[in-house]
């Protein structure tokens, strides 16, 4: 017999403590559940059967990719909260939890999957430069995609800092990452000059002595995620910048690993820097820049014999006068 609907959603709170009290799963993970677990709710609500069955999950499945147009790895991370929690359900002992179909369903191809693409100094530039440093929420704003470039933090740990996490003497930040894997960042001079800035200014946002978080919003409260990733939409709108790729706050943290992966920094250290449990993870980081492909490319025993010919005069191609014309 299928579980009812009103059966299904009644434990959804304890599945988030047992999540966060157990696992320790970070605020970040425990939005994105609740986020998946709303939408299927929503899902199930408008339907007629207010039951969970197989057509029930395949019809959610449709309307993720039809309507909503989700791509294959966004609807097989909804549809892994769904069997996580079922599994919950599972070991709480709820009637007929066995039946739930979530450990059924195949997960769907996602094809190929190009690497995140990273800026270019020029863009950086533009982009850093298009934020008013004159204003107090200038110098927040600053600090906050300074650190994601700078020392490479995701969104979610800038969010989660407080202002024991820094320590200027020592100059030296504790991040707390996924998985709550501490990891100590080693700020170099800029990174340091940029925060000592913001902490200077701090004392004028309202409630900041009540407040242990190290970003606070206009309101006094912790900055949310959602408020740094809509104000750098806005920054990059203002920067007028064309990547040729949608750039996002996390585009600052590849742009952090691919400038270490072009000055030969081992992958372990930046696997560290990231803090990644497993190389793999960082692997889809670290991408050479053009310019690195272009040195590669010089390299080729091709290349090499061709210049060779070019000076010393053996071999004279049409586009060389055109350029010493120019």
């Amino acid at each position: 017999m299928p579980v009812a609907a009103d059966t299904f959603f009644d434990h959804v709170e304890s599945f988030f403590d047992y999540r966060r009290t157990v696992y320790e799963a970070s605020d970040q993970t425990i939005r994105s559940n609740r986020i998946d677990l709303n939408l299927f709710k929503e899902f199930v609500d408008n339907r007629i059967d207010d039951i969970i069955d197989g057509p029930a999950v395949m019809a959610f499945q449709y309307h993720l990719k039809k309507e909503r147009k989700n791509g294959g790895g966004s609807i097989n991370r909804k549809i892994f909260t769904l069997r996580r929690y079922a599994q919950h359900l599972r070991l709480i002992d709820v009637p007929q939890a066995e039946e739930l179909p979530f450990e059924n369903v195949l997960k769907i191809r996602q094809g190929y999957r190009r690497r995140p693409l990273a800026l270019t100094a020029p863009q950086i530039k533009l982009l850093f430069s298009a934020i008013n440093r004159q204003t107090v929420l200038g110098i927040r704003d600053y600090a906050v995609y300074a650190l994601m470039f700078l020392a490479g933090l995701r969104v979610g740990e800038v969010h989660q800092l407080n202002l024991d996490s820094i320590d200027l003497k020592k100059k030296v930040l504790l991040v707390n990452g996924k998985g709550n894997r501490p990891r100590t960042i080693v700020m170099h001079d800029e990174l340091f000059c940029i925060l000592t800035e913001f902490m200077a200014v701090r004392p004028a946002f309202f409630r900041h002595g009540s407040s242990s978080a190290l970003f606070l919003s206009k309101k006094g409260n912790r900055l949310a995620i959602r408020t740094m990733e809509d104000n750098f939409k806005k920054i990059v709108i203002k920067a007028d910048l064309h990547a040729g790729f949608p750039v996002t706050c996390h585009s600052l943290r590849h742009t952090f690993a691919s400038q270490l992966n072009d000055k030969d920094v081992d992958i372990l250290v930046i696997q560290s820097l990231l803090g990644h449990a497993t190389p793999k993870s960082t692997e889809a980081y670290i991408h050479p820049s053009q310019e690195k492909i272009r040195q590669a490319m010089d390299k080729l025993p091709a290349a090499i014999f061709i210049k060779n010919l070019i000076n010393k005069g053996f071999l004279n191609l049409r586009f060389q006068n055109v350029i010493h014309r120019e």
